[in-house]
């Protein structure tokens, strides 16, 4: 019986490669960067919302109310219900302060925005924008 015994000469250490880590870190910030960019700025609702030719670019502060393709309504990246939107909206003090935008997704039908309008006006805000992105 020939037994050969390989000893390792070199005595290396493990080492940690800090390019494959370098590597997730770069496709996380594309990842959120992307994710972010699809979102409705200033409120964290996600949808795609119908496109104008000559939207309006709003200055002031604005408080943004989503409605889905299903009617359900988006406030603060919460899902709520009508009651609970015209709790939040009699909690706002000071309506002039605010510019008011609907963000209905681009398929979600008339009635759906008409009936969080009838929500603004039941509080007493009666000037509401829709929220539109630029045509190409």
């Amino acid at each position: 019986m020939n037994k050969k015994i390989f000893l390792n000469k070199n005595n290396n250490k493990p080492r940690l490669e800090v390019i494959p880590m370098i590597d997730i870190m770069m496709f996380l910030l594309v990842f959120f960067v992307i994710l972010s960019l699809r979102m409705i700025e200033g409120s964290g609702i996600s949808m795609e919302i119908p496109s104008s030719i000559n939207p309006e670019i709003i200055e002031k502060s604005t408080l943004t109310v989503g409605v889905n393709n299903s009617g359900e309504i988006i406030f603060d990246s919460k899902v709520i219900t009508k009651n609970e939107l015209r709790e939040e909206l009699k909690k706002i003090e000071e309506a002039d302060k605010y510019n008011i935008v609907i963000a209905g997704e681009k398929n979600t039908t008339l009635e759906n925005l008409i009936e969080i309008m009838d929500e603004f006006r039941r509080v007493g805000i009666s000037s509401v924008a829709i929220a539109t992105q630029k045509k190409n």
